[in-house]
């Protein structure tokens, strides 16, 4: 029987993991024609995240655990998954069942009777989520549409099932920084975006705050886009040309009046605001300094405390 590796990212979810699992195996029974194993990767969790993952463990032989040393984030427990999955079809689902189970049965026909690579899923809406926080997850999308040559779908959800190809090319890209949205876009392929009403929490509280995801989106513009240097290449220009016009403004007016010691309030104005553009341009700088930084100590993605999942694969010989 061909196997799916179903791949979910732990932080604190104690709640929802037992009432997550209930819903794969009503999953896994109606697809009887094909096999499941469950990895758990616990990513640094402070409750009794761990602890339920084992009990599970010894109640079904089907799932597997990995816990890290530390939090490393949700995009180095993807990563985790993706490097221990062992299934021909990888499948990528949050624990809190926003991501619902029972979409696998038509996301897995599609791959196998429409030959796509990827069946990933979209939110039509954004029922429950703070009005403040859709407008601006709307806006990012937007910008990133424009600013970037990657495809990055509005409402993207990280719910997406994946051949082995198309794993395998996720595995070749390495870095530290880690944008899995639009990494998805940037390794191509064949991909059926599956559209479903939002879904709430079925337990515990989000830990995406607005400040978290703020982080993100800047992540995620730095990892595909160079815009940004260009816009302060492009201010830094419009500034200097608004400086020489001032200038030639006052060699005229000193010629023409004389040069009277009133203006110093407009000056300061302008140095004000210059010096805060420059800053702003330095800080853009610095951000895509920081990530070269952080990719050229070459540091491991996640550290693995324990697992039951087997030990690292050797990718190369794949």
């Amino acid at each position: 029987m061909e196997l799916i590796s179903v791949i979910v990212p732990c932080y604190n979810e104690e709640q929802a993991i037992p009432l997550f699992f209930e819903e794969m195996k009503k999953t896994a029974e109606q697809m009887g024609e094909v096999d499941f194993e469950i990895i758990f990767v616990d990513d640094g969790s402070k409750d009794r995240t761990l602890s339920v993952c084992k009990a599970l463990c010894a109640e079904d032989p089907r799932i597997k655990y990995i816990s890290f040393s530390r939090n490393f984030g949700k995009e180095a427990a993807i990563y985790a998954g993706f490097w221990h999955a062992k299934g021909d079809y990888v499948v990528l689902m949050d624990a809190d069942l926003q991501d619902p189970p029972s979409l696998l049965p038509e996301m897995f026909r599609l791959i196998k009777e429409e030959g796509y690579d990827s069946v990933a899923t979209r939110r039509v809406s954004r029922k429950g989520e703070p009005l403040i926080r859709s407008f601006f997850a709307r806006k990012f999308y937007r910008i990133m549409n424009v600013i970037s040559t990657t495809d990055i779908v509005d409402g993207a959800r990280d719910y997406r099932l994946m051949t082995r190809r198309f794993v395998n090319s996720m595995l070749e890209l390495k870095e530290y920084n880690r944008f899995s949205k639009g990494l998805f876009g940037w390794v191509g392929y064949k991909t059926k975006w599956l559209e479903y009403e939002n879904v709430n929490r079925v337990a515990g509280e989000t830990k995406w705050s607005f400040w978290k995801l703020l982080l993100y989106s800047i992540e995620g513009i730095v990892a595909f886009s160079t815009m940004p240097l260009m816009i302060a290449v492009f201010t830094g220009m419009f500034f200097c040309c608004i400086a020489l016009l001032f200038i030639i403004v006052i060699i005229v007016r000193t010629m023409l009046f004389g040069d009277p010691v009133a203006g110093w309030p407009s000056m300061i104005c302008i140095m004000l605001l210059i010096g805060g553009v420059q800053l702003f341009c330095v800080g853009i700088l610095g951000e895509y300094l920081a990530k070269t930084y952080l990719e050229v100590k070459r540091r491991p993605i996640y550290l693995v405390k324990e697992t039951n999942a087997g030990k690292e694969r050797n990718y190369d010989n794949l």
